[in-house]
């Protein structure tokens, strides 16, 4: 072939080239009272590069981030980008421990850090990881301040110079050491996610997007496309339900993203209806699962403003979508337990445990292939080769497809309770509880039993001032689901244990009750 560039692929930096290209004027940044157009927007990224590139930065070199949900932040994810950099991005609420790993496994040559909240972490890591490097994104007196650097240099044309298949980022996941590992997405598939976004979601008329979960996660994957679609991204701190209502208002935003247990968090608000929301038309959730009677529970409350996404690490955010005319209490209620149906160029397969597509009906895990699917596993040529076999990246999810094609997962694996022989599936038994008027939260799990070897546990939030014993939702459940996936015991707690990305978690939760020898720990 005389011209192989003919094929050359898009890459991330291409993609923010061509939104600060078309969003020009337009407001593309609000963080408290500053705002930022794409014109400025573009600006920046420039003078970080510059600033980047005159400290020996090029491409293929190794930067982090660690800092709360701030612009300069997502600033530096997108000067990486065009550069040709990789980019990790650590959780602002992850332990000193797991940042050191992080640091030391990905190679990371400098560390961008919010001097307001993380001055003394990012000091301690310096002091802990060899030859790491710090800068500040702001006045500090640990590090250079290299957002005033970048402002000080006159804008060049941007130039993306990465190409299609490099690493643009590891993100880091659990692992079955204990250890996370970092998972090699490359341009190719941050590309793949973008326009599978754009195809495939539900959209505002005018999107305005409320980012108030880290945009170190699934937030941050959904600013690509509203900033193709020239639209505002409005970046926050921390989640109040009464607050979250006023920023809402404030700002008049149109979409945000919200793990479960916010979504609960609204719903148990008093006085909190639909007026207090008004504006939104999109409400993306994802990244666990939610109880069918709650969400039928919103979408009476709210109106038909729901929208699930569903992907993982290995394939961001882009597997499959419920959309907003799925979420149907009174037509379609059982759509109300889906995460959708398969999006974009990806296959989706429910496979067995020799790589055998199951029949419809039958329990299977979900596995995927396609231009979605990461490089594997940095470093981890092991764990790869597992999580790719067959063919196919292996998700962990175990579902079930319908007719219609809606797949309805029913747990994770390692999830699954085994009790005398038969096995169970927590989410199965969760949603159940939640279906009584008393319940507002609930997590199963196995503990240790001398009879059964896992007996089925659950542990439940009451709603506020609500009542019910344990033998009532053990009934219900022996009715809805059989004595099998009855539960043997029910704990009332405040809260459920939850990550940091307000996950349930149910590593905590089983550790609880199994002291040293917690099972299913990944």
């Amino acid at each position: 072939m005389d011209h192989p560039e003919l094929y050359d692929g898009c890459t991330v930096g291409h993609l923010l080239c061509r939104a600060v290209e078309r969003g020009g004027e337009r407001i593309a940044f609000v963080d408290g009272d500053a705002t930022l157009t794409y014109r400025q927007f573009g600006a920046r990224i420039s003078g970080l590069v510059q600033a980047f590139e005159a400290r020996g930065l090029a491409r293929g070199a190794a930067i982090a981030t660690l800092s709360d949900n701030r612009v300069e932040a997502w600033l530096v994810t997108a000067a990486a980008a065009m550069m040709g950099a990789r980019i990790t991005a650590m959780h602002p609420l992850g332990s000193a421990d797991d940042h050191a790993y992080i640091l030391g496994d990905a190679g990371i040559r400098v560390l961008c850090f919010d001097p307001a909240g993380h001055a003394a972490r990012a000091k301690a890591l310096a002091g802990r990881v060899p030859g790491l490097a710090l800068l500040a994104l702001g006045p500090s007196d640990l590090a250079d301040d290299v957002i005033a650097d970048a402002l000080a240099r006159p804008p060049a044309p941007l130039e993306p110079r990465a190409l299609a298949d490099d690493i643009a980022g590891l993100t880091y996941t659990g692992g079955t050491s204990g250890r996370p590992k970092g998972v090699m997405s490359t341009h190719r598939v941050r590309v793949t996610m973008t326009m599978t976004e754009l195809a495939e979601w539900d959209w505002p008329r005018e999107p305005r997007f409320l980012a108030i979960t880290p945009i170190t996660h699934a937030a941050g994957a959904i600013v690509p496309p509203v900033l193709l679609r020239s639209g505002t991204v409005i970046v926050e701190r921390g989640f109040d339900a009464s607050r979250f209502a006023a920023l809402v208002a404030k700002h008049r935003a149109t979409m945000t993203f919200l793990v479960p247990t916010m979504i609960y968090r609204l719903l148990d608000e008093p006085g909190l209806d639909a007026a207090a929301l008004a504006g939104l038309e999109v409400v993306i959730y994802g990244a666990a699962p939610i109880s069918p009677a709650r969400l039928a529970e919103g979408v009476r409350r709210f109106g038909p403003v729901f929208m699930q996404l569903y992907g993982q690490t290995e394939a961001p955010n882009a597997i499959t979508a419920l959309r907003r005319a799925d979420h149907d209490p009174d037509r379609h209620p059982e759509r109300l337990s889906s995460c959708g149906v398969p999006i974009g160029p990806s296959r989706v397969a429910l496979l067995d445990e020799h790589g055998r597509e199951v029949p419809q009906g039958e329990v299977g895990e979900i596995c995927v292939r396609g231009p979605l699917v990461t490089a594997g596993y940095w470093n981890r040529p092991e764990e790869t080769a597992h999580a790719y076999r067959h063919g196919w990246l292996h998700t962990g999810d175990m579902a079930r497809q319908d007719a219609d094609g809606f797949l309805y997962i029913v747990d994770r694996s390692k999830d699954m309770i085994v009790t005398g022989g038969f096995n169970v599936f927590p989410r199965e038994v969760e949603d159940v509880l939640t279906t009584h008027p008393a319940v507002a939260a609930a997590g199963v799990i196995g503990v240790p039993d001398p009879q059964w070897g896992e007996a089925v546990k659950a542990v439940v939030v009451l709603r506020p001032g609500a009542s019910v014993g344990a033998g009532e939702l053990i009934a219900l459940v022996r009715e809805a689901k059989g004595p099998v996936q009855a539960p043997k015991s029910v704990d009332f707690v405040d809260a459920l244990p939850v990550t940091g990305l307000g996950k349930p978690d149910k590593k905590a939760l089983r550790a609880r009750y199994w002291g040293g020898a917690v099972r299913g720990v990944a």
